[in-house]
């Protein structure tokens, strides 16, 4: 893929642009290949892509500059200020929007942060979209509260511009570090979640809660986790770190119990009013920390799907799971590496298959899903 910011010198973030997207996927291939090491696979799965240009579903922009000429998207280490309003991950819906939010940043007067005077009130400017009906989610991070006034006197103005702007928020975050969103969240709109939808299942995004930035890829992912979780006998299972509840939602049946635990309590309210949209009865969404959940059971489900943070599942939660052994545990992770130090950690289970996906083009990083089953049982 070419693009003219990084042959600018200006980004680097695409640290695999150079590469072509085949020898891209080979090298991810092989890398998995490698963690996995000594762990014998049933099935290696053909890698899974998607487009190479404006797949991102979401903006996260550092505002600097002034309030008349503000700029949005990063800031190197030697605090200069880079636009990436052009950046070709992003879709000619995202350039409209950034290009009305600019002047609409010195309308509402809200003067860009500056990191090294530790002055000013607009931090981030983050974007999502809707796949669904390109309805979007506007959230403003700001310093303090102190610019609401003039920000909703503002809004009716942005509102008529781009009407496309379903949810606008304003989140406070006054700790100066690189925190991307505080816990203060303020919704200016009706709506409070933006309605999105994979492959036949409604899924709500809120602000301060975790969504896939590659739609295209992710609807595969789960489409994939259905499929193979519906081949199997599974009557009852949990789906921790579950967020807006992507995984159980799609693998669910009428027939089955669904438990889901996270800990953030904006997606279990998406995650909740998903699964009420799809009829479903015997489904438990519960905003809770995973580990501690699961560690305090004595009913072990069939299936335990997990999605963690990049840290993985981790020593505690590896150890309940060998103890209490449920039949299967499908784990899907952004973090390869430490999948495989937690899939070391369960000695009792074997991996069936595993597949990767591509959620992050022309980086290193990319999810991979991996169906484990206990014993010597078979798929």
């Amino acid at each position: 893929m070419q693009c003219a910011l990084y042959d600018a010198g200006r980004c680097r973030s695409c640290t695999w642009i150079e590469k072509s997207r085949q020898q891209q996927l080979q090298d991810k291939m092989t890398d998995l290949r490698q963690l996995l090491g000594d762990l014998p696979v049933g099935q290696w799965c053909d890698p899974v892509a998607g487009e190479e240009r404006a797949f991102r579903n979401k903006a996260k922009m550092v505002v600097s500059g002034s309030v008349e000429k503000p700029l949005l998207g990063i800031l190197n280490r030697d605090g200069s200020a880079v636009d990436l309003t052009d950046c070709p991950l992003y879709s000619d819906a995202f350039r409209r929007v950034f290009a009305v939010l600019k002047p609409f940043i010195a309308r509402a007067g809200l003067t860009p942060y500056n990191v090294a005077r530790k002055r000013g009130e607009l931090k981030y400017l983050l974007l999502t979209e809707s796949t669904l009906d390109g309805g979007m989610m506007l959230r403003f991070v700001l310093r303090s509260d102190a610019k609401f006034p003039q920000l909703e006197a503002a809004l009716p103005w942005l509102r008529e511009q781009l009407p496309q702007l379903r949810v606008i928020s304003a989140n406070i975050q006054p700790v100066h570090m690189a925190i991307m969103e505080g816990e203060q969240e303020i919704v200016f709109t009706a709506d409070r979640a933006l309605e999105e939808n994979f492959n036949g299942v409604p899924l709500w995004i809120r602000p301060q809660s975790f969504f896939q930035t590659n739609p295209q890829v992710a609807s595969q992912l789960y489409a994939t986790a259905r499929d193979w979780v519906r081949a199997l006998p599974v009557t009852h299972m949990w789906d921790l770190f579950c967020g807006v509840g992507g995984f159980g939602l799609h693998c669910a049946t009428p027939q089955m119990r669904l438990t889901g635990i996270e800990i953030a309590p904006e997606a279990i309210a998406s995650a909740t009013q998903s699964a009420a949209m799809l009829g479903l009865t015997d489904v438990h969404f519960q905003a809770l920390d995973s580990t501690r959940f699961a560690t305090g059971q004595q009913d072990i489900p069939d299936l335990v799907v997990v999605n963690p943070p990049r840290r993985g599942i981790g020593a505690e939660l590896c150890e309940f799971l060998s103890v209490m052994a449920p039949e299967t545990i499908l784990y899907s992770s952004c973090n390869a590496q430490t999948m495989a130090k937690d899939i070391r950690m369960l000695p009792g289970y074997r991996i069936v298959r595993t597949q990767l996906f591509d959620m992050f083009p022309h980086t290193g990083h990319y999810e991979v899903l991996t169906l484990l089953q206990r014993g010597n049982c078979s798929v």
